[in-house]
């Protein structure tokens, strides 16, 4: 009979500059790991033809966005390219402590305040591209932004890539498949924190108490 352990779950942060692959690792990791689930970000930018509100994000007006920042609604949020952002703590404590984890897919700046507010829950992996000529010929590939998105990105991208040291893991994806499974690796090590196995006190009770004869 396989025996399982009560355990807390993880807040996985994955940060990259746009390109180099985050959202393909994302999506990878969700399709293969039943026991994850997506934060649904809170944002003001405009909805994709492609997205789905509620399901990609919550599309929100500045006005609304700045309501829940006074609400104390938001376990981070930031400014980015004009836009904001901000991840709703109540539904992320729910998963945690059904013990499934979560996975974020935010900036540097979201990642600093969950640091502060969720340190011991706290999982942050950094993708970095191959190359800047690599970033460029993908965020080109996607056809999503324009000519001058494309550049601002690309002059961002040296200041995203500066703060790799304030993560706990780096992976570099030159190759998917090998990030992935790196990226699992990852996840599998940290569910094995004894901190967050909250039935391993009771468990190991069990396990070193006599039985009566």
């Amino acid at each position: 009979m396989t025996q399982t352990i009560a355990r807390r779950g993880l807040m996985l942060v994955l940060s990259s500059p746009s390109g180099a692959g985050k959202s393909t690792l994302s999506r990878r990791l969700l399709e293969s790991d039943p026991q994850i689930a997506m934060s649904v970000s809170a944002t003001t930018r405009a909805k994709r033809p492609n997205e789905v509100d509620g399901k990609d994000y919550f599309f929100v007006t500045p006005q609304r966005f700045e309501e829940m920042v006074r609400d104390g609604a938001f376990l981070e949020h930031a400014s980015v390219f004009g836009n904001r952002y901000g991840t709703p703590s109540a539904p992320v404590e729910k998963i945690l402590a059904r013990g499934r984890d979560v996975l974020f897919d935010i900036d540097w700046q979201g990642a600093q305040q969950l640091s502060q507010k969720a340190k011991d829950d706290l999982v942050r992996v950094f993708i970095l591209p191959p190359s800047r000529d690599e970033l460029e010929r993908r965020l080109r590939e996607r056809a999503e932004d324009s000519a001058e998105v494309v550049a601002r990105r690309m002059a961002e991208a040296s200041n995203e890539i500066s703060r790799w040291s304030e993560y706990d893991y780096v992976i570099l994806n030159d190759d998917v498949g090998k990030a992935q499974e790196q990226l699992k690796a990852i996840v599998a090590a940290e569910r094995l924190n004894r901190q967050r196995q909250t039935g391993l006190v009771d468990f190991v009770r069990d396990l070193t108490q006599a039985k009566a004869p």
